[in-house]
């Protein structure tokens, strides 16, 4: 779907936020995106991405990032958030792993709510993925229960450094 937008220059800044992974799945028939945060695993779900759609994909993207933070309750300025995410670069998979399995994990819930809601239209999408941002995570090293957290909690943490 977006082999035309892959760059092969791989040496691009990532910003303070970090690299995000996106995986495509489908509802109903339609393409949607869960783009998943590498540093915070801070979800945003992109809902009936058509190929019309990705040549304003980056717009698309910061404006349904902002209105997630929004919806948490992470307010921001958007000129502020646009600046710390700057220019949208897709690269070829980096084999991340760990936010891999952070999706997979996060696709099985949406398969659960898909079938408790039902069409696309009927599905709360914003509160979805905050379900998915108050998801306890583990974020470290060891398994100290200091190391569990929550997705939304780090994304408020890397926005107000």
């Amino acid at each position: 779907m977006i082999k035309k937008l892959i760059s092969t220059d791989e040496k691009t800044e990532c910003g303070i936020l970090g690299k995000w992974n996106a995986t495509v799945f489908h509802i109903e028939r339609k393409k949607c995106w869960l783009i998943t945060n590498g540093k915070s695993k801070y979800n945003v779900i992109l809902t009936d991405i058509k190929s019309a759609d990705l040549k304003n994909i980056e717009q698309i993207f910061k404006d349904s990032f902002y209105a997630q933070l929004a919806y948490d309750g992470i307010i921001t300025d958007f000129n502020y958030l646009n600046s710390i995410i700057g220019k949208i670069d897709f690269l070829p998979t980096d084999n991340d792993r760990r936010t891999t399995g952070f999706q997979n994990t996060n696709l099985q819930s949406l398969d659960w709510w898909k079938a408790e809601y039902g069409a696309l239209k009927n599905m709360p999408i914003k509160d979805l993925t905050n379900r998915l941002n108050n998801i306890p995570i583990h974020i470290g090293e060891s398994k100290k229960m200091s190391d569990f957290t929550k997705a939304l909690n780090e994304m408020k943490k890397l926005i107000n450094e």
